[in-house]
């Protein structure tokens, strides 16, 4: 097991933003430089999303540091880049996403066992304000049950 193989770039904001209906993992088409950067674990995806643009599914947004020992080869830090997904996947996710009150959110980066850099995204609906304090209330009943039962 390699260094590379421990990535995992999370996107915390998300699961308190949103409800995540379905999951799935796709494939990211990137260039040279920025999978070394990501093996390096420069990358963020706090305030990305995917969107649809002429045939395919495109993460906007993801921020990737230049890779320090690239030269004039280095990549622009928040291109686009494609995610890759089955055609049914797709289907599914565009018809869902062009629903009102849908979005697509990445949730987590990580490198796989062959090395390559997946994404986790999620088809996701919104939270209201009130659902966002359930959920803060149930964060911090949790918190003071594991507190009371470490004592």
């Amino acid at each position: 097991m390699t260094l590379a193989a421990n990535i995992n770039i999370k996107n915390k904001r998300a699961s308190f933003e949103y409800h995540l209906l379905d999951k799935y993992v796709a494939g990211l088409q990137l260039l040279g430089t920025e999978i070394k950067s990501i093996r390096e674990g420069k990358a963020n995806i706090n305030d990305s999303f995917c969107a649809f643009f002429e045939k395919g599914l495109y993460i906007r947004n993801m921020h990737i540091a230049e890779y320090s020992h690239g030269s004039f080869y280095n990549h622009e830090a928040k291109r686009d880049r494609q995610l890759l997904l089955t055609k049914r996947e797709l289907k599914k996710l565009r018809a869902k996403g062009d629903e009102k009150g849908f979005t697509i959110v990445p949730l987590r980066i990580f490198v796989n066992e062959r090395g390559f850099a997946k994404v986790e995204i999620a088809l996701a609906q919104g939270k209201k304000d009130f659902d966002k304090r359930d959920t803060i209330k149930d964060r911090d009943a949790k918190r003071e049950l594991d507190r009371a039962m470490k004592r």
